[in-house]
């Protein structure tokens, strides 16, 4: 496999061999693009000088050092003092309910519905955004309990929706378009 969501090689490699790395890309993605969103977690374990991220790790931070390390230039988020908190949060709802293993969320889920619900139990994460990941999860990393699909709603469909779509440039280009389409009518409708 051979993600396309980071803007580096090394991000990319990161998201594809650490689940905890992949669930804070996801976290992050809102109000930045996606790239900077899912190359965020590389620039942390850089900066944390780790190979891996480790959700006891990142929950046991002072507020204040994980602060800084968001918000060292390049910030890993255009509000680096929410995220780091969100991002401190899920860590510790991972360590709290999960052992502190991200797979752990998806690795026995018995259904679609199942999986989409204990992603969306997790901070930072609502209804539309746990379709987005659990769809991600099936198109890009095989994890398909049954009924995903449904459980996604148009997340699960083929087409270029979501980052969950973005195998390469050129579907990159086409959820982009997706996402402005979606925000103009929105917007029309508001």
């Amino acid at each position: 496999m051979s993600l396309h969501l980071a803007t580096t090689d090394d991000g990319n490699a990161l998201l594809e061999r650490d689940p905890l790395a992949l669930l804070l890309g996801m976290l992050l993605d809102q109000q930045i693009p996606m790239e900077k969103a899912f190359t965020s977690p590389s620039v942390l374990a850089s900066r944390l000088g780790v190979e891996r991220l480790d959700a006891g790790t990142i929950a046991a931070l002072p507020p204040e050092e994980l602060l800084e390390l968001f918000r060292t230039p390049p910030a890993l988020h255009r509000f680096p003092g929410s995220m780091a908190e969100r991002t401190r949060q899920l860590c510790q709802a991972l360590v709290d309910d999960w052992g502190g293993d991200a797979a752990a969320v998806w690795r026995d889920a018995e259904s679609g519905a199942e999986l989409v619900r204990r992603v969306g139990t997790l901070p930072g994460f609502g209804a539309q955004k746990a379709k987005i990941f659990v769809a991600l999860l099936a198109k890009q990393f095989g994890v398909r309990p049954a009924g995903w699909q449904e459980a996604t709603g148009d997340y699960g469909q083929d087409g270029f929706r979501s980052i969950a779509d973005v195998v390469d440039d050129a579907s990159k280009a086409k959820v982009r378009e997706f996402k402005k389409e979606m925000k103009a009518r929105a917007k029309a409708g508001a």
